[in-house]
This record gives C-alpha cells, sequence and structure tokens, in this order.
C-alpha cells in the first residue's frame, strides 16, 4: 500500500514487490511479459460465455456484492452499477467492427478493447510502482504501441490458434523457446496461499472491526465485513477467475482501514 500510495490489488501487488525487491539485488533493469495476455488473448474471460455475455466488464461481474460492501448511508447515493454500465457502453461505443469481421472476431474484439483500455492500464500502473519501490526497472516489449495495432487486426481464430489462449503467440515462439515452456497450461500470477497469510490478514482487519468507530466503518457495510469475517468468506459469493475474491477482499479492505485512519 505504501509503494502504491493507495490500496491496491490485494496480494498480486505484495507478490510482485517481493518479487522485484529480490530480482533487484541481480539486475537493475528487466523484460517483462506483462500485456501479453491483453493483446494475444490470454484471459480467461475472453473464452468463458458467462463472461461474454455479462453486459459488464469481464472481471467485473460481482457488482452486487461489491455494492453491498459500502456502507448503507453511501449505497443508497452511490450506484456502482449504473456507473459502471455508462462506463461499459462508453467504451463500447469506441470499437469498430469491420465489415469482414466474423461474429466471434466482433465479439473479441470488444472484449479486448475492454481489456486494452481499462485492464491493461491497472497492470502497467501496478507494475511500474511495484518495481520502482525496490529502485527496479521494468520493461514492457509486448505493450509496443506497433505490435499492439498490428495484432489488433488478426482475426481471433487466428489469435486463438487451436483454441488456445495466446494461441498465434505459442505458435509464433516454438522454434525459440522449448515445448515446456510453449505448451504449458496458463498459470495464474502466483499469490501468497498460505494459511498462517490469510489468518494474518483476517486477525488484523478483525481488530479494525472491533472497533465500531473506526474511520472504515463511515464508509464501508461493517456488519457484511463481519460476516465476511466469520464464515472465512464464504458471505463473500462471487468467485474471482483467478481465486476465491474473498481473499483479496479481506487485504484491500485491511488496507482501507489502514488508509483511512
Amino acid at each position: 500500500m505504501i509503494a502504491r500510495d493507495m490500496p491496491g490489488m490485494a496480494d498480486i501487488d505484495s507478490s510482485l514487490l517481493l518479487f522485484c525487491k529480490y530480482v533487484k539485488k541481480e539486475k537493475t533493469v528487466s523484460l517483462t511479459g506483462e500485456c501479453a495476455d491483453e493483446i494475444f488473448g490470454g484471459y480467461p474471460w475472453f473464452f468463458r460465455e458467462d463472461a461474454l455475455n455479462s453486459n459488464t466488464f469481464p472481471w467485473s461481474i460481482s457488482i452486487r456484492e461489491r455494492q453491498n460492501l459500502l456502507n448503507p448511508s453511501i449505497g443508497e447515493k452511490v450506484n456502482l452499477k449504473e456507473y459502471i454500465d455508462y462506463r461499459y457502453n462508453e467504451s463500447l461505443s469506441e470499437v469498430e467492427i469491420l465489415d469482414s469481421d466474423s461474429f466471434e472476431t466482433a465479439q473479441k474484439r470488444k472484449i479486448s478493447h475492454l481489456t486494452l483500455n481499462w485492464f491493461m492500464q491497472t497492470l502497467l500502473d501496478r507494475s511500474d510502482r511495484m518495481a520502482m519501490y525496490n529502485g527496479f526497472e521494468l520493461r514492457v516489449p509486448f505493450c509496443d504501441y506497433r505490435l499492439a495495432e498490428y495484432v489488433w487486426n488478426i482475426p481471433w481464430e487466428w489469435k486463438a490458434l487451436k483454441g488456445r489462449e495466446k494461441g498465434l503467440l505459442r505458435y509464433i515462439c516454438k522454434d525459440f523457446l522449448p515445448s515446456e515452456i510453449v505448451d504449458r497450461k496458463k498459470s495464474p500470477y502466483p499469490k501468497t496461499h498460505n494459511p498462517t497469510y490469510l489468518a494474518k490478514v483476517k486477525s488484523m482487519l478483525s481488530k479494525i472491526m472491533e472497533d465500531k468507530n473506526a474511520p472504515i466503518n463511515t464508509l464501508l457495510n461493517r456488519d457484511y465485513i463481519l460476516d465476511i469475517l466469520n464464515t472465512d468468506g464464504k458471505a463473500f459469493t462471487r468467485p474471482w477467475f483467478r481465486s476465491t475474491y474473498a481473499r483479496s477482499t479481506a487485504y484491500c479492505l485491511l488496507n482501507s482501514g489502514k488508509y483511512v485512519a
């Protein structure tokens, strides 16, 4: 949170922060594969029907659960769904569908636009802040605008060659990288799954919530947060694409509590 200057993206922030810290001991500058997923179609939501048909940002389909996190007095005045719907439709209005696009390519062009213009920016910001906090510089060759512009107009059937995420990129690299890298199953960014870590986060957040006058309670729904804590996250029902979102929720709430305090 200190490195980001604001509440961040839970344990994928802290994991990258530690990673950069240890790489910095060996090198000052490094290349990263960030943005390959956005440009070549590597995320689950490019393939999942529930995401494609969600009529919202595919990584943010748990709007109701997030709305419930707000203090009811604020929730009455702040309609997250209304704002998200506005931004979603505004973004899609910018997408130009070509006459030559197949239905699938047109569909994936829309979701690619959302991913490039919204999700990718958050990852680039995260990478830069986590790296620079350690005096470590990252270079993102996949984010070259010329590559992004060129791949944008490649038909989806080619981009997802053989029905695989980043299928075209895998094919391009098969003569340069061993098969165990080219053909391996996509794995999520490494996160902290040690139960001791989650127990620590839960304990710290619980102590904050014990104080009914804690500043965080003016922003968030204390009863709902306590329910999430008491049920070990089961009260937060909507899973995220990479893990149970409750773990990230608890960590973000903890950071928010410190930040408000």
